[in-house]
């Protein structure tokens, strides 16, 4: 009886999953669970903790039980998660004091624009390599502590802890008996030295953290703690932990730098491998902690363009606007919709993120006449991933001072052969899909199964990397450009829309 599997924990936006990979990368079992996301009023995303560690505890048994001998035959555990989705929880009990507060959520918005206006931005950028904005989790702790009574004594009294949606699944998988996070989403938080790897005191008074709430950072691949043997029947290592951005990018071999990825999930997210050293943006991305394997390892670095609505604009003309019955539909409604119509969507629900940093952005649908049908609008749903992808890849180049050889791509809407053509024609770079998309779940699973010795190596991680499709960009260039200005438009119309 082996250890002949890794398991990756996969706690996204939407689901949770959980996937079971050999020694190939291959997926030997799979299960997903979807739970509620709540809207309590508009801006603001929320989550309750329990339906994310209960779909998490659920899918992970299935995908246990679904291979010969169960536990036994884990070496690892990988997680990865959505990464500055903050949740606060009660030491003593393990129960949550809050909803968990979602990446997504900009109720923090007007906490740090008076950040801004206290003129701590620049020393906030230079520390953490990310802007003041209401995405990262330390603004979302100091609103929880301060949103309730009593919460800011209790956590300064250490009775409180905070974490990111790993430091959550660790904590319960063992019991209670770790409290910790990995170096890259740590690197999330608003509260973390990225160059001195350390939490820095002075962003946690400056936002307001009592920093005795706060989980110790480890590296990304690493023995890091064992799971209760309740949980699944025998104490698994937990090796192997990565924001899914950064999992995605160790899944997709990205390992050397200048070699980048994006993913299409429920936002979208470019990152670009930039080697042992952080590069400053000066084309609003943010530089941010790729990984670090192994305690004696090197901390590596990205850049990365985070687009906060892609996959979840689908959503809306699947939930809000009832145009299809499933997400996948988009493919053949936007299949009948003429790109020639002059339609613009631009989606931006809850402002725009990279690289122009809006908070008062609005969602925008331009260029409509009694010709528009719901095609069209859908057609332009799914341009639109494109277009945000090129504007953030586009800023990547001009950061790193060199051109992008290709663009290595995963997520749900990598299954669309449409979108990554029309990626490719408006990049102007090939586009790259592997064989295994579930690279997400892949990255996590190859950092636990380095710490354990399961992979030997990151050479034979790469290895593993396999070509399904490569998409050349066609489109002829003026066409291109015409495109491209067009969007340009529609995006400077949705910008201020919030502030009146």
């Amino acid at each position: 009886m082996g250890a002949d599997f890794v398991l990756a924990l996969d706690q996204g936006t939407t689901s949770s999953r959980a996937i079971v990979f050999d020694r190939d990368g291959g997926t030997v079992a799979v299960a997903q669970q979807e739970y509620p996301q709540t809207y309590p009023f508009p801006g603001h995303v929320t989550h309750d903790p329990e339906d994310i560690w209960s779909s998490q505890l659920s899918v992970a048994r299935q995908a246990i039980e679904a291979i010969p001998d169960g536990a036994a035959s884990i070496a690892a555990i990988g997680i990865t998660n959505q990464r500055e989705t903050t949740v606060v929880w009660d030491r003593a009990t393990g129960e949550p004091v809050a909803p968990a507060i979602v990446w997504q959520s900009r109720i923090t918005a007007d906490r740090c624009a008076a950040l801004k206006d206290a003129g701590h931005e620049e020393r906030v950028r230079s520390l953490t390599g990310l802007p003041l904005d209401a995405y990262f989790s330390g603004p979302k702790i100091a609103h929880i502590l301060d949103e309730t009574p009593g919460l800011r004594a209790r956590a300064e009294a250490g009775e409180l802890a905070f974490g990111t949606v790993d430091s959550l699944l660790v904590w319960r998988l063992t019991g209670g008996r770790a409290h910790l996070t990995d170096v890259s989403n740590a690197s999330r938080t608003l509260l973390y030295d990225i160059r001195e790897g350390r939490w820095d005191p002075w962003l946690c008074e400056v936002i307001g953290v009592p920093q005795a709430m706060l989980p110790e950072v480890r590296p990304s691949s690493a023995l890091l703690a064992e799971c209760d043997p309740g949980i699944f029947g025998a104490p698994v290592p937990i090796a192997g932990i990565a924001g899914d951005q950064m999992a995605a990018t160790f899944g997709q071999a990205c390992l050397e730098p200048g070699m980048a990825k994006n993913t299409y999930g429920t936002g979208a997210f470019a990152l670009l491998n930039t080697g042992t050293a952080p590069v400053a943006s000066e084309h609003g991305l943010l530089s941010t902690v790729l990984w670090r394997l192994g305690d004696e390892g090197e901390t590596v670095y990205a850049l990365e363009g985070s687009v906060f609505v892609a996959g979840a604009a689908v959503q809306w003309i699947r939930d809000g606007l009832k145009a299809i019955k499933a997400s996948k539909d988009i493919e053949e409604l936007a299949a009948a919709g003429d790109r020639d119509s002059g339609v613009v969507v631009v989606p931006a629900f809850v402002g725009l993120g990279a690289p122009h940093w809006d908070p008062n952005a609005r969602g925008a649908i331009v260029g409509l006449t009694f010709g528009t049908g719901i095609e069209d609008i859908a057609l332009a749903t799914v341009d639109a991933m494109a277009y945000q992808v090129t504007d953030v890849l586009e800023s990547m180049s001009l950061d790193a001072a060199g051109e992008i050889g290709a663009l290595r791509v995963d997520g749900g809407a990598a299954v669309n052969d449409a979108l990554l053509q029309f990626q490719a024609d408006i990049l102007r770079v090939p586009v790259e899909r592997p064989k295994v998309t579930e690279t997400t779940a892949l990255g996590a699973a190859f950092l636990a199964g380095l710490a354990t010795g399961f992979w030997s190596s990151t050479d034979e991680v790469a290895a593993t990397w396999q070509l399904d499709r490569r998409f050349e960009p066609a489109m002829d260039q003026a066409d291109r450009d015409r495109l491209v200005q067009r969007w340009r438009h529609a995006v400077e119309r949705s910008k201020g829309w919030a502030a009146g």
